[in-house]
């Protein structure tokens, strides 16, 4: 079991899977970053970190808060003051980087002042910057290393409001160093590729990293690192949570051949107006479009409803079982009507 850490009233430990995202605003600007973060939790963002890179950032935070129903995360690198500042100003949660923090002393206070206040900490290592002691070592096991030195520095002020994370852009080593934390303590795991990209790169790789992760049981809460819009970020999370089985929430999914020479309808279209059609669906249903008569019907066992593809009639099939045949325009229509059937039950 992990250990439960509470950030503003999310639990990151209890076996789900919080999504995470960083606004890309100047903070300072208090109505653009509210904007965003508004934005962000309507696509389903559970926290929501900022950058707090001066002064005047975090004096913002305060307003900020006022103003949003999501916890926030301030993000802090090189100066502990600005913790403290944000501390102040009410966020949930402060993330820090070991590696430029300032040392021991300023760490043992950070950890009083947050223990005071109920503030939650993630140590965030990144491979980039490493304290100089443990750059000899593989990089797995020196981020290993270096997240568990700074956890024994906060439980000696008996401060245990801890997430770690050990971000790298080579997804091998992300994948590595989480399992060597996995197996060396019980504090709640924070997934994420660092710089992974661009949308396509850094879905792919954020993907398999965290998804692998996953899968064995190992993070407690993920952010998906793009080179895009934030609101992006979320809807690629909620995607790999789906895909891993993690996702707590009714949803329809879509299945759909990936078409080959017995193909007599447009699979690629039909899906997307399908997947359209059910997006503002919040029930467990899956709706298979497959594109021959073949293997369609075998190939989408578990399906509630689906369409095996014909050259001029098309299958279309309940709970496993064929029902009707239908001219192949009719097929949107006569999906739809199911759709509607089962969204109203």
């Amino acid at each position: 079991m992990k250990r439960k850490v509470n950030v503003g009233g999310i639990v990151i430990g209890d076996g789900s899977v919080s999504i995470q995202s960083m606004t890309n605003t100047k903070t300072k600007d208090v109505d653009a970053t509210v904007a965003q973060i508004v934005e962000l939790q309507r696509a389903g963002c559970q926290l929501v970190r900022c950058s707090v890179p001066d002064e005047e950032s975090a004096a913002a935070l305060k307003e900020i808060i006022k103003n949003v129903d999501v916890p926030i995360i301030a993000d802090i690198h090189f100066s502990h003051k600005l913790a403290i500042m944000s501390a102040d100003a009410g966020v949930s949660k402060i993330r820090i980087n070991p590696g430029n923090i300032g040392g021991v002393d300023k760490a043992k206070y950070l950890a009083d002042y947050l223990k005071e206040r109920g503030v939650a900490l993630r140590i965030g290592v990144n491979g980039g910057s490493l304290d100089s002691a443990h750059k000899s070592k593989p990089l797995a096991q020196a981020m290993t290393d270096s997240a568990l030195e700074y956890v024994s520095v906060l439980e000696k002020c008996n401060f245990y409001d801890t997430v770690i994370s050990a971000k790298s852009s080579n997804v091998k080593v992300m994948i590595d160093t989480y399992r060597l934390l996995d197996k060396a303590c019980d504090y709640p795991l924070h997934l994420g590729v660092t710089e992974a990209g661009i949308y396509h790169t850094g879905l792919v790789k954020s993907a398999v990293g965290i998804g692998s992760l996953l899968c064995d049981g190992i993070g407690d809460t993920i952010r998906v690192s793009l080179s895009d819009d934030p609101v992006k970020e979320v809807e690629a999370a909620k995607d790999i949570l789906k895909a891993c089985d993690k996702y707590p929430y009714p949803y329809c999914e879509i299945i759909s051949c990936p078409t080959c020479a017995r193909t007599n309808i447009a699979v690629k279209s039909l899906a997307e107006q399908v997947e359209e059609m059910c997006k503002d669906i919040q029930k467990s249903l899956k709706i298979a479009v497959m594109g021959c008569v073949v293997n369609g019907i075998g190939e989408s066992q578990g399906a509630n409803l689906g369409v095996a593809g014909g050259k001029d009639k098309s299958a279309i099939f309940v709970d496993g079982e064929y029902v009707l045949t239908v001219d192949n325009d009719d097929i949107l229509p006569t999906l739809k009507k199911y759709i509607l059937q089962y969204n109203k039950d």
